[in-house]
């Protein structure tokens, strides 16, 4: 039906005969010529109606915004002085022969020169989709994934698919539950990632795996998740924890090279322990120069137990975040907002520091701390923060995991509302994770439970979990985790034991992993891989707030599908047909 799209129309094609095809993003009537600015995903391009052609003239008067139209006409040069920059077509218009009106728009439900909430664009997601930003974000996707498929094709990964209807994976959230007809009183689980399949790929000898794959979590919403989102899953045998890294890394800087003509340089490395000691995080935002800085052996001896308990204690912290030159631009009445935005993660208060000036000594510090803290530890902290007139310096004080989270916070804070993140991509990897936590006397994996340590035995791994390291590794890029992975235990000793730390007795492994253990004590290779999010990924690329931005049809903040007013209630007889029964009525 067209000859080319909208924003293919340039000075080279002036005098030529169009056919285009798309909507009508708006009308204006001008002195007895009626233009139009048409519209199609590849962008816009002005559009001219002759009064002296009666018939197409009248026609023309009929269109209204998002009529769907079809015309012919000739492409011509506009005058200088009415070249539009700001249209990538700006320099040429249509000079419209024929016009047809495939199909009429009713007055829009929702007005996009307002402001228009999330929910209603939700609602009518077909229309807001039309929107240029919307379909630039949508088309980019489409080149992100088309340029991962061919990355990965030319490294000789094989594209396969793995089950949607499976058991449950231990990825740390809710399963979606699917109940099967045919086994009547079971479920099926929806993939929270593929991970025992791609392992099992590994074990069925497709050393090179990739798939772009939808995962499931029934899970807390927030802006960089969905109920259902995508990751382009890799996993490979006879690699090496560096050479995943290595082709991952290639991956992305030419995703950045060709896409937005960006490059990335090498990711440098950071360990998880230092990551936190200086960030407060495991995804640290490099544009942020603002660090935390240990200070608990200068405090261990002093009489303010704010400071001397977490100093003292081996599970605590003392921290110290100093913000340059910005001693007078925080009042107090910010400072206590401050301390009300720590307290979300658990910190019991914010001490700080105002340095006015240096050379008067303690005169010239303003703190309300400051008569708890001697000489000698006052100038270990000056020292130590390299502070100087104008500086703040904030105090974390409790233990070592609220410190981080909430100093971190508070790190971010500070650098994004005094304008101190710069504008650079900042990529790192993150590695050497701890193989464990503790939570209530109990372990649990940092990442997965198939994720193998590093240089130990598995009798060393039982004797001392809390000392192990696991061969994990994240990639993140401005304080946002994109990618992470792992080499996986091929051993069918060393995952028992992982499994008995965890306290997954021999009876639920063999439950819930009983294929994946039997298939470890047939020539599993080491293999090793990673899952990028997607979504994630793109968002970034994009420059949007929200992974709603860049997926077709999202969830809201509550899962649930405005547009088709999803989930909903099942039918009685289909319910019974599956033999599940609904206890909570439809009213509530």
């Amino acid at each position: 039906m067209r000859s080319h799209y909208c924003g293919q129309l340039n000075t080279d094609l002036v005098d030529q005969t169009v056919t285009l095809c798309g909507w009508v993003n708006k009308r204006r009537d001008l002195g007895g010529l009626i233009f139009i600015d048409m519209r199609d995903r590849t962008g816009l391009v002005q559009v001219v109606f002759d009064p002296d052609q009666q018939e197409l003239f009248a026609t023309a008067n009929k269109l209204r915004q998002e009529f769907c139209i079809r015309l012919v006409g000739t492409v011509r040069a506009r005058p200088d002085h009415q070249v539009n920059a700001t249209m990538a077509t700006g320099a040429v218009e249509v000079m419209a022969s024929e016009l047809e009106i495939i199909s009429r728009a009713e007055p829009l439900p929702i007005d996009f020169n307002q402001q228009v909430s999330e929910e209603q664009r939700l609602r009518y997601r077909y229309l807001d989709l039309r929107r240029p930003q919307m379909s630039h974000n949508l088309q980019f996707r489409a080149k992100v994934t088309s340029n991962v498929r061919r990355f990965l094709d030319q490294q000789g990964f094989l594209d396969i698919e793995t089950p949607m209807l499976t058991r449950a994976t231990p990825e740390g959230a809710r399963d979606y539950l699917v109940p099967s007809r045919t086994h009547k009183g079971k479920f099926f689980a929806l993939p929270q990632s593929p991970q025992l399949f791609k392992q099992l790929l590994m074990m069925s000898g497709f050393d090179r795996y990739y798939q772009i794959v939808k995962c499931f979590r029934d899970e807390d919403l927030r802006a960089d998740r969905q109920p259902e989102f995508t990751q382009i899953d890799i996993e490979t045998s006879f690699m090496s924890a560096e050479q995943v890294m290595a082709v991952t890394e290639a991956m992305v800087r030419q995703l950045f090279a060709e896409l937005l003509q960006v490059e990335l340089g090498d990711f440098p490395r950071m360990t998880w322990h230092e990551a936190m000691r200086r960030f407060g995080s495991d995804k640290p935002d490099l544009r942020n120069p603002l660090e935390l800085v240990d200070v608990a052996d200068l405090l261990k001896n002093v009489e303010f137990q704010v400071f001397a308990g977490p100093a003292n204690d081996p599970q605590g912290r003392v921290a110290a975040l100093k913000v340059p030159a910005k001693a007078e631009a925080i009042s107090r009445k910010m400072i206590d907002e401050y301390t009300n935005y720590v307290g979300i993660y658990g910190a019991k208060g914010l001490a700080w520091m105002k340095i006015n000036d240096l050379a008067a000594g303690r005169d010239g510090i303003q703190s309300p701390v400051l008569k708890f803290i001697p000489d000698d530890a006052l100038q270990g902290i000056l020292a130590r923060t390299a502070a100087v007139d104008g500086d703040i310096i904030f105090f974390g004080a409790d233990k070592a995991t609220v410190v981080a989270e909430a100093m971190g916070a508070l790190r971010l804070k500070l650098g994004q509302e005094f304008g101190l993140v710069s504008d650079e991509w900042r990529p790192l990897w993150v590695v050497d994770f701890p193989m464990f936590e503790q939570h209530e006397g109990r372990w649990h994996a940092i990442h997965h439970p198939f994720t193998a340590p590093v240089g130990v035995s598995p009798a060393e791994l039982q004797a001392n979990p809390a000392a192990a390291l696991s061969n994990a590794y994240d990639m993140v890029l401005n304080g946002v985790e994109v990618g992470g992975g792992s080499v996986r235990i091929h051993n069918h000793e060393m995952q028992q034991v992982v499994f008995d730390i965890l306290g997954i007795g021999k009876t639920e492994a063999e439950e819930k992993f009983g294929f994946l253990l039997e298939a470890l004590k047939y020539g599993a290779p080491p293999h090793a891989g990673l899952a990028f999010g997607l979504d994630r990924l793109v968002m970034l690329m994009v420059g949007a707030q929200s992974i709603r931005e860049v997926i077709a049809f999202p969830k809201t903040t509550t899962a649930a599908c405005v547009l088709t007013d999803a989930p909903g209630f099942a039918n009685p007889e289909a319910l019974a047909e599956l033999s599940v029964a609904v206890t909570v009525k439809e009213s509530q």
